[in-house]
């Protein structure tokens, strides 16, 4: 049986998954909330991820706060990456931001975006 890699990363939007995993250098769950996300699906996830280590990667705007707040009191022990407040969307940041944001936080990054 497979087994999951052990960090998770929670984004927004697609084109904030495809920006992040771009960069990564391990293996890394990247997990779309599509902007919002259901009571349900937040169970779910809650579930899912339980041994897990939850990063948490959302825009720097009003619907991101509101969704790291959810994602806070669901997730207490998740990590939370904040992106520089100027460029707003993960979408747009700049990958060598991205990339050292994501070093920091102890994830490998592939060495050309730094």
């Amino acid at each position: 049986m497979d087994t999951a890699p052990n960090k998770v990363i929670i984004v927004e939007g697609l084109s904030d998954k495809k920006r992040v995993a771009r960069i990564i250098n391990e293996p890394i769950d990247i997990i779309c909330t599509n902007g919002t996300i259901s009571l349900t699906k937040l169970d779910e996830l809650v579930e899912e991820l339980e041994d897990r280590d939850v990063y948490i990667l959302v825009d720097a705007d009003i619907s991101g706060d509101k969704l790291r707040k959810q994602l806070k009191r669901e997730f207490p022990m998740a990590y939370h990456l904040y992106i520089d407040r100027t460029y707003r969307e993960v979408a747009t940041t700049p990958y060598q931001h991205l990339a050292t944001m994501l070093l920091r936080a102890n994830i490998d990054v592939d060495v050309k975006y730094l």
